[in-house]
Parts: structure tokens; C-alpha cells; sequence
């Protein structure tokens, strides 16, 4: 190969062992506005020459990049941060290349301090700096070729090994060789997508008369209380026309009466489909009225997008195609064995007429986006084409950024993380079904620690509409109160259905459902019903707000504690701290010592200083990093700590 240049497409510097990256750039990664964005990467090359990097990334679209510097951690390891400003979709990849100055610059030190001659090295700096200057023009190394034309060797080396000099010339350096590693992509969502209290309200049952549904006017009188308990979320289910043909009756029987409601999820009738709203909660205008009255009180309103119709629902008449039926020429509803939905006829994704399907839905979240909606907790998603998802959310959010996702998929884990990562910004989780403390530890560790905590933001719940888990159906004021305490600690999102407040926990014998579910019948509650937990859900809440340390998710460490019974766990987000012990037994008080991580908070062994137990609001001065905890089921089921030096 005489006379040619061997070049290899890799170029002489390598780039591998990239981070944050999700199954080799197939996916983004997330953050939140005003988030960092560390990426880190191997990088190295033959010799021991020096390199230089900058992480670079901009807006999805633009054509200008920004940079941000690059340094050696350890072992070829290199680290670079930027600051993720906008809420929009941001492109971002490291960029390396040799740097002789560099390289000069460090080989000439080590010759100086062996006490060896470098005439001959401060020429070869200075025509480095010549030849830079030649491409550049920059007039800052004109002035360093003016300094250094005449000076001795030892002044020459004082400018030329000047640090804003060696910046200047890496600055400008030659990176016509560079290695840029392929772009990879970042969803930078607003805030509340990482950190939101959800308030689930059943809008029908807001009301004060029996045997009828509210109206939207009527759930604008609950807006007061709710945000005064602490909620960022009023999440509201469908409140479209729902079907007559197979109408379920009360708990969820095949024998609806005439003035039974039957399941907002049967969505669509003559009066309409999922543009419509009921008319017994009102017109359009009264749900937009509603919209901006939440956000008065501070919060917004999260829909519930269910994409299932009833057998009466406009789409069959107008699209049969986009409906599957049986030989015998019924439609087929839905069914989930040996669960049957005969109210509910599932959409066809793969429909010969999909693109147009496909744009239906998309156009209908739109057009709730218009009417004020920027939240969709979406029912059941796993159940639909994942490439409908991941097309349909990135062309929602193309002009719509702040529209966020929930996905309710109680499913395998993998189609769980699978949707996560296609776009959904929030996700349901398995939290309603852990109980013993490996559980807990094993499953955050998981989502905080792992790699989902790069692309799932995990919405605990500790019981929904569909689920009334065992470990509620006792009833105990304690028992609801830790499992609130656990989801709103654990996550920096959570959400709570209502009536939980009240404790409603009658179950369908021998099943997690609940006795007489509003979703089947109308309902009215005394909100202020003796024994309710509100002040208590006010509380945690109230601390959320207070405490920057629980608004984050991947900040969340486990700490030891000297029983299987008692859950304890730290979150820390600059200089605030907060610590929570947790008995996870919902019958039997127990008692323990834990251990604060004192070393990570500065504070000595021998040092005293102040617990402060921030939902009873008492203090304890005390010595060591292993300390007491009490906690009884129906007093005292969780205490959430924060150190204070003396």
C-alpha cells in the first residue's frame, strides 16, 4: 500500500461502553426540565498520545449544536454533563479527537521536570500554534505567536504551556479525524411528569343525591378540598356516552336495570363516541369550565383515555372493518378468560384500513388537548399495537410536549418496560401486590437503581377502581395509612383512588374487588365520614412539598434495619435528607434499630445532634448513626426522619 494512508472508518480514537443509551439507540432515554445529562463513554486511542472530548446536543432539529466539555475520570473513562433546559426532545453524542498541543504540552512538562533541554520542543509549540492559526485566524494565538517569536526558551514555555493557551489551541484544534459516536435521544418532559400527587375522582360521584350522576359543576365543589389536601392531579375517568346494549348492573351483573349507568369504559351510543361528553355530566363547554376551575386550585386534569367501544358506539356503523367479528356475523367483545366484557368490543390495530385507524386515535387525543387535557392515563395499552403507541405519542408530542403518558399495564414485565421505553412517560407498576420487605428493596432497587430508572417513572398506586387489594380488605385505619405512606415515599408519584380516604374497602368475597364499585352504580359519600385518614393524607402530602428529596425517584437507597418487619430507606437531593421507617406488618407493632448513614451527612459518631420526626412533628436529640424506632399498625405505622446538626 505504498504511497496510500491506512485510515480505518473507526478513526484513531474509540468510542464504546456509551451511557445513557437504551438497547443501542433504538429508544430515548428521560429527564426532566432543568435535569443533567451525564453521559460517560470509554474513550481511547493507540499510543499514549493525548484526547480530547466535548458531549454535544441540541433540540431534535436544529442544526447547531452546543458542547459541553469531557473529562478522564479513571481507566480510559470519560464524563461530560449538560443541562437539559426546554421541554421538547433534545438529540446528544460525544465527539473525540487527537490533541497534539495537548500531547505536546504534557510531554514537554515531563522534559522540564527531568531537567532536560526543550529549545528544539518550544519551536515545535510554536509552529503548532502557527499552523493553528493558519486555519483559524484567530487573533488570540496571533498574539501568543507575537509573544513567542523572539522570547528565550523559558519564557516561550511559560506562554506556550500557559493553561488559557492550551485551552485556546484545544479550542481550536483540528478535528478533521475526529470519532462521533452515533446520536442517540433524550425526552426531556416537565416536571410533574417525575413528581405528582394524582387524585382519582369518579366524577359521577361527587354528587350529593342519590341515584343520579353528578355533573362537572357539581365536581368543581371538591375541587377546594382536594387541592387543599395536596394534589397536583385530578384524574378523571371516561365521560363519554356509555352504551346501552349489554349494559352491566350492579357489580358487574348481566341484569342492568333502566336507571342503571352501567361502566364508563363502555364508551359510545347513540349520543355519541369519544368526542362527546355524557350528558348527564354536561355539556363540552361544562368540562372545559371544570378544566379551568382544577386549574385554578393549582392542578390539572388527567383523562382517561380507553381506546374500546360499546356495541353501540358510532365507529361500528361508520368503520365495521375496524372491528373483529365472528362467524355467526355478532362482533366479538372483549374478553380476558375467563373474565368476559360483553359491554366492550376492542378496536382491530391491524385492520387493513390501520393508517386511517390510526390517525382517528391520534386526532382524538388531540382534540381533548385542545379542550385543556395534558395528561392521558391510557387503559390498558398493552392490549393495543405497540407501533401505534410509539407513532401516535411522538406525533402528539411533536406539538404538544407537555402532554404526558400513563400507562395502565398491569402486564408481563417486559411488555410493562417495553412500553416505557416506546414513549409512555409514566407507568403502573407492581407495587399494589408487594408486601414483604425483600419484596420492596428488591423491586425499587430495580426501577431506581437498574436500567428502567434511565426510561420508567413508576405511578404508585396503593389501590385502584379495578383493585382492592388483600391486604386492604381488613379495613384498618393503619394499614391505609402505610400503604399511602409507602407510595408516596417510595415514588415521588403516586396517586390515590377516592374513597380511599374513607377507608372503603369492601371486597367482592374472595376477590381484589370492591362490593358495590361506582363503577357499575351511582354514588354518593359523607367526604367528611367519622374515622377518615384525611389529615393524614394532607400531612405526607404537605411534606412532599417540603422536602426536595422526595420529588426525586432515582435518589432512593436502602438503609439497614434490624427487622424483617421494618422497611427503612433515605432519600437525599443536595442538602436535604429525609428518612423513612416503614412496618410493613399491618397487626403487630415492632421495633427495631436503624441506621442513618451519618457519614454521608457529615456528622461524627460521637456528634449530637437532632431527629426531627416530621409527621408527628416531635424531636429527640440522640448519638450515633443507630437509632430506635417504635412503630405501631394503628398509631404510628411509618415515621419519616430528617438530621439536623446541633
Amino acid at each position: 500500500m505504498t504511497g496510500q494512508r491506512l485510515q480505518t472508518a473507526a478513526g484513531p480514537v474509540i468510542i464504546e461502553n456509551f451511557h445513557p443509551e437504551l438497547n443501542a439507540g433504538r429508544y430515548p432515554v428521560k429527564r426532566e426540565v432543568g435535569d443533567p445529562l451525564e453521559v460517560e463513554a470509554d474513550i481511547f486511542r493507540d499510543g499514549h498520545d493525548a484526547i480530547s472530548a466535548v458531549l454535544k446536543y441540541r433540540l431534535k432539529g436544529r442544526r447547531k449544536w452546543l458542547e459541553a466539555p469531557m473529562r478522564h475520570v479513571v481507566n480510559d473513562r470519560w464524563q461530560g454533563t449538560a443541562t437539559l433546559t426546554e421541554n421538547a426532545r433534545y438529540e446528544y453524542t460525544v465527539e473525540a479527537w487527537p490533541d497534539e498541543y495537548a500531547t505536546w504540552a504534557h510531554d514537554v512538562g515531563k522534559k522540564l521536570d527531568a531537567g532536560q533541554d526543550v529549545t528544539l520542543e518550544a519551536e515545535e509549540g510554536r509552529m503548532l500554534v502557527e499552523a493553528t492559526f493558519a486555519k483559524t485566524e484567530d487573533p488570540s494565538l496571533q498574539t501568543v505567536l507575537i509573544q513567542t517569536k523572539v522570547a528565550p526558551t523559558e519564557e516561550r514555555m511559560q506562554v506556550l504551556r500557559d493553561a488559557a493557551v492550551v485551552e485556546l489551541m484545544t479550542k481550536n484544534v483540528d478535528r478533521s479525524v475526529a470519532t462521533t459516536y452515533p446520536t442517540r435521544e433524550v425526552v426531556v418532559d416537565r416536571v410533574r411528569a417525575r413528581f405528582a400527587a394524582w387524585y382519582e375522582m369518579f366524577q359521577r360521584s361527587q354528587g350529593t343525591e342519590p341515584g343520579r350522576s353528578a355533573t362537572f359543576r357539581e365536581c368543581e365543589a371538591r375541587l377546594p378540598e382536594i387541592a387543599d389536601l395536596g394534589f397536583d392531579v385530578v384524574y378523571i375517568l371516561p365521560p363519554h356516552p356509555i352504551g346501552r346494549s349489554h349494559r352491566k348492573g350492579p357489580n358487574n351483573t348481566l341484569n342492568a336495570g333502566p336507571d342503571d349507568p352501567g361502566s364508563p369504559y363502555a364508551i359510545g351510543s347513540e349520543e355519541g363516541g369519544h368526542r362527546t361528553i355524557h350528558p348527564e355530566l354536561g355539556t363540552l363547554d361544562d368540562f372545559r369550565h371544570f378544566v379551568g376551575a382544577v386549574e385554578e386550585h393549582g392542578m390539572e386534569v388527567a383523562l382517561d383515555f380507553a381506546i374500546q367501544c360499546s356495541p353501540d358506539h358510532p365507529y361500528i356503523k361508520e368503520h365495521p372493518d375496524w372491528f373483529k367479528w365472528r362467524p355467526d356475523g355478532t362482533i366479538k367483545y372483549a374478553e380476558n378468560p375467563p373474565k368476559k366484557y360483553q359491554d366492550i368490543v376492542n378496536v382491530d390495530f391491524y385492520t387493513d384500513d390501520w393508517p386511517n385507524l390510526w390517525r382517528e386515535w391520534r386526532d382524538v387525543i388531540l382534540f381533548w388537548v385542545e379542550q385543556g387535557v395534558k395528561i392521558f392515563r391510557v387503559d390498558n395499552p398493552h392490549t393495543k399495537s405497540f407501533g401505534f403507541w410509539e407513532w401516535c405519542i411522538k406525533e402528539v408530542q411533536k406539538d404538544h410536549p407537555e402532554v404526558i403518558f400513563l400507562a395502565e399495564a398491569f402486564t408481563r414485565p417486559k411488555v410493562m418496560k417495553n412500553l416505557a421505553k416506546l414513549g409512555f412517560t409514566q407507568s403502573y407498576t407492581y407495587f399494589t401486590w408487594r408486601h414483604e420487605k425483600w419484596e420492596f428493596t428488591e423491586y425499587l432497587e430495580e426501577l431506581t437503581q437498574g436500567e428502567p430508572r434511565e426510561y420508567m417513572r413508576p405511578n404508585f398506586f396503593p389501590s385502584t377502581p379495578d383493585i382492592n387489594p388483600y391486604i386492604l380488605h381488613s379495613g384498618k385505619r393503619g394499614t391505609f395509612m402505610m400503604r399511602l405512606f409507602l407510595a408516596a415515599t417510595l415514588s415521588s408519584v403516586y396517586g390515590m383512588y377516592n374513597g380511599y380516604e374513607l377507608l372503603e374497602h369492601v371486597p367482592v368475597p374472595g376477590k381484589e374487588e370492591l362490593l358495590n364499585s361506582e363503577k357499575y352504580e351511582y354514588k354518593v359519600r359523607n367526604w367528611d365520614a367519622p374515622g377518615n385518614i384525611k389529615p393524614y393524607v394532607k400531612r405526607i402530602n404537605r411534606l412532599r412539598r417540603e422536602n426536595v428529596a422526595l420529588q426525586e425517584l432515582t435518589n432512593l437507597a436502602f438503609h439497614p434495619a434490624n427487622s424483617d418487619h421494618i422497611l427503612f430507606y433515605g432519600k437525599r437531593t443536595g442538602e436535604n435528607a429525609v428518612f423513612c421507617a416503614v412496618n410493613l406488618d399491618p397487626d403487630v407493632a415492632h421495633d427495631t434499630h436503624v441506621q442513618f448513614p451519618l457519614w454521608e451527612l457529615g456528622i461524627s459518631e460521637d456528634e449530637e445532634y437532632v431527629v426531627e420526626e416530621l409527621v408527628s412533628g416531635r424531636e429527640l436529640y440522640t448519638r450515633g448513626s443507630w437509632f430506635w424506632v417504635r412503630l405501631v399498625p394503628e398509631e404510628n405505622p411509618a415515621e419519616m426522619f430528617r438530621l439536623r446538626r446541633i
